[in-house]
């Protein structure tokens, strides 16, 4: 595998394990109405067609992008829109960005360092220039209008995440290195097909072995989790049939050296991964780990094992008394029957001084 850092953003990355990193532009799409209280459902077909038409006549460059690249969820009921929610929205993948490769006539360089950084400055000048004039534009569809909102997403914007970690690490104090110039090290990889980090005629499951052998061409691994990511299908419409539960897998990855996680991060961005023999193109997020994750693991598998190996008698003087609450044995006959009793005393009480009185011939009888 080639040097990562001599890889441009418009260049396919061979990997391990059949898997590739094929380069593309996403964007996220948002759909508002002009008018807030518009209660008719938005035409999928009708919108998606407006889109790709923009793209072929509006840009500096035309782009054809197929319908698949477009995806659209439209809100499931209108009924419960707020005013200010949209009505749909989705994602736009463009894949094919050949065009950004060519060179003028005559045009040529010895150094593949100025190379790159030059098309990767191209790439993210291009990029922008497409978020930008698509953003805001007003689309008319059956006579209804619709105001269209466009943003890089967050997980495909290296530059910035890099701000991220710089400025958490310049101002506080939560890195993972033990001593020194604190930075990051791991990367979170969701969305990507469980069967493709699988065991041939093994498991379907994500393995631990196979997704060492992949990520050790990015680096020398410090930590390696991967599991079946349940949580991705978890904030996705009951009717959203894209994400099903247990077919994708969380991986997270750490590395031991800060420049194996920097170019990985940076190659990790803005591509999809593809499988040889697979039409198949796993859109994926990433994104750097600020939470701690082997950290907050490491210290609740010390907390669980010195909870294991401490004496039960311990244990027991260390865990406060239970107390059972006080409950109330009295109820409303309780009560009257109380009173009752009462009375009868004083009744008693007053016969008692009466015979005295009689006895001590204070009064005469009758």
């Amino acid at each position: 595998m080639r040097p990562l850092e001599t890889l441009p953003p418009t260049e396919t990355l061979e990997i391990e394990n059949g898997l590739s990193l094929a380069p593309r532009v996403k964007l996220n799409l948002t759909i508002h109405p002009s008018l807030p209280s518009i209660s008719k459902p938005i035409d999928e077909w009708q919108l998606k067609r407006a889109l790709i038409d923009f793209l072929k006549t509006s840009l500096s460059v035309s782009v054809t992008v197929p319908e698949e690249d477009l995806q659209i969820r439209r809100l499931k009921d209108l009924k419960k829109r707020k005013r200010d929610e949209p009505v749909a929205h989705g994602a736009l993948f463009i894949r094919d960005l050949g065009f950004l490769n060519s060179r003028k006539k005559g045009e040529e360089s010895d150094k593949e360092e100025e190379d790159v950084k030059e098309l990767e400055k191209k790439f993210l000048d291009w990029r922008r220039y497409v978020a930008e004039n698509m953003d805001g534009i007003e689309l008319n569809l059956e006579g209804v209008k619709y105001n269209l909102s466009v943003e890089i997403p967050a997980s495909d914007d290296f530059d910035r995440m890099r701000k991220d970690w710089e400025e958490l690490y310049a101002f506080g104090n939560r890195g993972y290195s033990k001593g020194g110039r604190q930075e990051p090290d791991t990367i979170v990889l969701r969305g990507v097909p469980s069967r493709w980090f699988a065991e041939p005629r093994v498991s379907s499951k994500p393995s631990m072995l196979v997704t060492h052998t992949i990520f050790s061409a990015f680096g020398k691994i410090r930590n390696l989790n991967v599991a079946e990511d349940d949580d991705l299908s978890k904030g996705t419409d009951e009717d959203d049939l894209d994400i099903v539960s247990g077919l994708h897998c969380k991986i997270v990855v750490q590395f031991e050296k800060y420049r194996d996680f920097y170019n990985a991060l940076k190659v990790l961005c803005g591509r999809s991964l593809q499988k040889q023999g697979s039409r198949l193109s796993a859109d994926y997020e990433v994104k750097w780990d600020k939470d701690g994750f082997f950290r907050n693991s490491r210290s609740q598998n010390q907390e669980r094992s010195s909870r294991m190996q401490e004496p039960a008698a311990v244990r027991y003087k260390t865990e406060a008394p239970r107390r059972e609450p006080h409950i109330s044995q009295f109820t409303t006959n309780d009560t009257r029957r109380k009173r009752f009793k009462v009375r009868i005393e004083i009744l008693l009480h007053v016969l008692k001084d009466f015979c005295r009185l009689i006895y001590e011939d204070r009064i005469a009888p009758k």
